[in-house]
């Protein structure tokens, strides 16, 4: 495999990754599940950067200490799950990095005609950062490897009429407990995502003190993830399970106090609070912040005269 260093290299099947991988190839061209202790793959081979142009559900396990994945270490001793989203770049582990785990991939082809195939796109969590991975705890590991035993044994079963349609409910169900671990996480993670929630407010508050919004614009979503190093899907999940707003309701809310507080505090115009909050046309001003309070910037300063 001869590719030039800093272009990674696109899997478009699950039959050539297997190839790479040192695997038969799978059972099933659009799905597989793979256990690390199968995998033999040859010095040289596997590309330092890649691309898989479908699902990719791991969970990873450690006894001896960390795992390499992605371009960092994080501690996998419990047992943790990562979930890639098509076309992701991904970076090669360490060779001498040895560790228990499984995978299932996944073409999107595979979900075709059912539901889960746009149902996938809305479980946040494949588009996270490899070091916001799912921790579990010894129960819910159980669980969670109890779903993956099922479509392993699925998968090596002769195929029928039924086959396709079990492996989905299953996949369903994984991501559905997936879903739930992941708020248990939040939440037993709270006093972390309180200095993150703090540091948020920081940033926001020294944006719009500092009038950044003049030349930079209002504060986007990607904005506030990139100085917080965290995902932007990662943010908004976190801040929906501490206050029910994900990061765009936020950065909203934040515009609308400030907003009032300058149509109750200055003699600004309209147009003028609009340019100094970052937005291009005070008419899109205008319509947020009637969507937000019921009335227009007008109506409520002069509700304070």
């Amino acid at each position: 495999m001869k590719k030039e260093e800093n272009t990674p290299y696109k899997f478009n099947s699950i039959s050539d990754f297997h190839r790479v991988l040192g695997l038969p190839k799978p059972l099933h061209p659009l799905i597989s599940l793979v256990n690390n202790c199968d995998l033999k793959i040859g010095e040289g081979e596997f590309p330092k950067s890649l691309m898989l142009n479908f699902y990719k559900i791991s969970f990873l396990e450690n006894r001896q200490g960390k795992v390499k994945y992605g371009q960092s270490y994080y501690d996998f001793d419990e047992g943790g799950m990562v979930f890639i989203s098509p076309n992701q770049l991904l970076f090669a582990p360490d060779n001498e990095e040895v560790y228990q785990g499984v995978n299932i991939f996944i073409h999107p082809d595979f979900l075709r005609n059912y539901p889960l195939a746009n149902i996938i796109t809305k479980y946040g969590f494949f588009n996270y950062s490899t070091n916001e991975a799912l921790h579990l705890s010894d129960k819910e590991k159980s669980t969670i490897l109890a779903v993956f035993k099922i479509i392993e044994d699925e998968l090596q079963n002769p195929i029928d009429n039924f086959s396709q349609d079990v492996v989905i409910s299953q996949l369903e169900l994984l991501l559905n407990y997936s879903n739930r671990f992941y708020n248990r996480q939040f939440i037993t993670r709270k006093a972390t995502n309180n200095d993150l929630l703090l540091q948020l407010e920081e940033i926001l508050n020294d944006y719009f003190n500092n009038e950044k919004s003049v030349t930079q614009g209002v504060p986007t979503v990607q904005f506030l993830s990139d100085n917080l190093n965290v995902s932007a899907s990662y943010l908004s999940d976190m801040l929906r399970s501490l206050i029910g707003q994900n990061a765009q309701q936020h950065i909203h809310e934040k515009l609308i106090e400030k907003a009032k507080e300058k149509l109750t505090t200055t003699k600004l115009t309209v147009s003028e609070i609009a340019y100094e909050l970052g937005f291009e046309h005070s008419q899109s001003f205008s319509k947020l912040f009637k969507k937000k309070t019921n009335m227009t910037p007008i109506e409520f300063k002069q509700s304070f005269n």
